[in-house]
């Protein structure tokens, strides 16, 4: 059951450090004498398989890279990569991927350090690094406490705290952009820190990073987090989607309407099935019911279609009942019909890493590994 709660006390819902869920080798046999609901020994395989092929996939110096030993975008490959490993119950210290998950955290840090300002990026290969810097805080964040070594531990939090200091300090203000006062400020985040804009794809990534720090006990400012929940409202149609930015705003898109969904339960905004009230909570449920028939019917959305399931998986699994009971499922099953026998999944173009690792975060979300998508 999730908390009523508003807008207003946003930062209650995002104050405690959630306690994971049973990890290491000890979670791993749990799984394999009861499956959670809707489990099935053919999802366990599958996601055996992809493990096993973004484990190969690893780089030496502890990264990943969007299609293979090939691509771009290390931060963001690296970041959700990560997530995947820790959403099947290895940490940086236990499991059967704990080796690969301390050399990505390694990898990350890493990248942090040689930037003054926060940012998680490596070299040219990341031009739209705030994707990358998102995908890191989160997946650092949900790290953050399990590395038994002290030092580390401190240079991570250390770069948790930069990072989430670069990013509410990039955050834009459609107050003075737009010269419209009634929207109170709210702001969003383009593709990169210094660009003063906004777009929704990024956004939701910077809003779900700030909440998994805020988790983690890592200071955010809940100005950032209110003005972040203003704008994805400032941005909703009538229709009840998203649009792609507050100035272009256009038709609503249906990959960032459901990631909205996930963040919107992240910061506390619920809609009514979840314990939410008022104007926020028929907002949400707009939302919802958008996204219901442009992604939910027959598995839908127009192109980025991983990206689109990974977020609308989390939102329904955070919502429970009929509604996750139904589409998760259907989903299980799309997957793993369209899984390589290597054990990886091409994802919207961008490559195998980033759509096996996509693939398995939802597929393992019944687990309750990660205390991001906790209910």
């Amino acid at each position: 059951m999730h908390r009523a709660v508003t807008g207003t006390v946003i930062i209650a819902a995002m104050m405690g450090v959630c306690a994971p869920a049973a990890r290491g080798q000890d979670a791993q046999d749990g799984a394999r004498a009861k499956l959670p609901d809707m489990v099935t020994p053919k999802t366990v395989a599958a996601v055996q398989l992809g493990l096993k092929y973004l484990a190969n996939m690893q780089r030496a110096d502890g990264g990943w890279l969007s299609n293979g030993r090939f691509g771009t975008y290390p931060s963001a490959m690296t970041g959700l990569s990560g997530l995947a490993m820790l959403s099947a119950g290895s940490t940086p210290e236990e499991g059967p991927h704990a080796r690969h998950v301390r050399k990505a955290v390694t990898f990350l840090v890493r990248a942090a350090q040689v930037h003054d300002d926060g940012l998680i990026a490596t070299g040219g290969s990341e031009g739209r690094s705030m994707h990358g810097h998102g995908f890191a805080m989160l997946f650092l964040g949900q790290c953050y406490g399990m590395v038994a070594d002290r030092e580390q531990n401190r240079e991570l939090r250390d770069v948790l705290t930069k990072a989430a200091e670069l990013t509410s300090a990039s955050q834009s203000d459609l107050t003075r952009k737009m010269n419209d006062p009634s929207l109170r400020h709210a702001g969003g985040w383009y593709y990169s820190p210094t660009g003063n804009n906004d777009e929704g794809s990024v956004t939701v990534t910077q809003l779900q990073a700030l909440r998994a720090c805020r988790n983690a006990g890592i200071k955010v400012s809940k100005n950032t987090i209110e003005r972040a929940v203003l704008y994805l409202k400032y941005c909703q149609q009538s229709d009840g989607g998203i649009c792609y930015s507050a100035r272009s705003r256009g038709s609503s898109r249906p990959a960032i309407s459901a990631a909205a969904i996930a963040c919107f339960y992240a910061a506390g905004v619920y809609d009514r099935a979840t314990g939410g009230q008022g104007e926020e909570a028929e907002m949400v449920e707009r939302l919802v019911r958008y996204c219901k028939k442009a992604v939910g019917t027959n598995l839908g959305g127009s192109g980025h279609w991983f990206y689109t399931q990974f977020y609308y998986v989390q939102a329904m699994y955070q919502r429970g009942g009929k509604d996750w009971e139904d589409y998760y499922p259907r989903l299980r099953d799309r997957l793993l019909k369209m899984q390589a026998p290597d054990g990886s999944w091409n994802g919207d173009g961008v490559g195998t890493v980033y759509g096996t690792a996509m693939a398995i975060v939802s597929l393992q979300l019944p687990y309750g590994h990660l205390p991001i998508y906790q209910r």
